[in-house]
């Protein structure tokens, strides 16, 4: 061989391993450009497609990764600090809360730098002041009694003691009433957990969002985070029991529901998929081919 064409050799050997890195990179960051790869959070999607739609091009797309493996979507608004919707996998659960675990944060959202796992929050307050220009922190919720931390991704919707601990991002959180929190909104979840858990036989996908609206959290005479107006959410699942009865088979393959985020007439409101897009169009800056799930959940023969 010349000396010339080893060089070349050796020139495409590097180039190779530059490629190879930055692949490696865009698939391992928590904060992604799309969730196309198992390693992005594909798996949390119904046929690996994320609800389409949405006009805003600051949104931030993240997979949510803890201890190195992808738990859960997100689509986050990194100006309002709120998630705008989180999509996971349902897992069959006996509905037991795991609330003894730190809250995170996602690095990547303050540094591209970071780690791409979310990470438990510094002991030090005013280490928070590092990413809170991102993202939501632990001291926007510390002095609002009048809200709760409300989990998109909830962790009674787990069952892998890690899949629960990855709920508790303020990432996956929205603030929440109180009264809206403890009351409707824990009903309608304990609802489909117990219905998914009784008659989906296969993989149940569900995406849970927000509306946005005035309303917001102020900390030091500064806009925080953003309080929904609406909560919404609707699941997906084509392998289900053909004998259930009729009051539950037609909520199958798709359901959807919305609730109004207040003290008052805040009910949960179960609706088909359509009649569920139809409200948050009406709702929501997104455009007219807004779809929740991929071909409206009607698998491909």
């Amino acid at each position: 061989m010349t000396p010339t064409s080893a060089n070349r050799v050796v020139s495409l050997a590097a180039i190779m391993i530059v490629l190879t890195s930055v692949v490696l990179q865009g698939i391992q960051a928590g904060v992604v450009s799309d969730f196309n790869h198992a390693e992005r959070c594909k798996d949390s999607l119904y046929m690996g497609t994320p609800p389409r739609g949405y006009l805003s091009n600051a949104f931030k797309k993240i997979c949510q990764r803890y201890e190195d493996k992808p738990r859960y979507a997100t689509v986050y608004d990194p100006r309002r600090h709120i998630p705008i919707y989180s999509a996971y996998t349902f897992k069959k659960s006996d509905g037991e809360k795991k609330v003894d675990f730190p809250w995170m944060f996602e690095p990547q959202l303050a540094s591209e730098k970071s780690s791409s796992n979310m990470e438990p929050f510094p002991q030090s307050t005013s280490m928070h002041m590092n990413f809170e220009d991102t993202q939501a922190v632990l001291e926007d919720y510390a002095d609002v009694v009048q809200y709760e931390r409300g989990q998109l991704n909830p962790d009674e919707h787990q069952a892998d003691p890690m899949d629960k601990v990855s709920t508790y991002s303020l990432t996956n959180v929205v603030p929440q009433i109180r009264e809206f929190n403890l009351g409707p909104w824990a009903e309608h979840q304990d609802i489909i957990r117990k219905r998914l858990n009784n008659y989906c036989r296969g993989k149940a996908f569900v995406v849970t969002g927000v509306t946005t609206s005035g309303h917001t959290i102020r900390r030091s005479n500064m806009d925080r985070v953003a309080v929904p107006e609406y909560m919404w959410s609707a699941y997906c699942c084509t392998e289900f029991d053909q004998n259930a009865p009729y009051f539950v088979r037609y909520k199958f393959p798709v359901f959807g529901a919305y609730g109004l985020n207040d003290r008052v007439n805040n009910q949960m409101v179960e609706v088909p998929l359509k009649n569920l897009e139809k409200f948050l169009k009406g709702r929501m800056d997104v455009d007219k081919n807004f779809q929740i799930f991929y071909n409206d959940c009607v698998p491909d023969n």
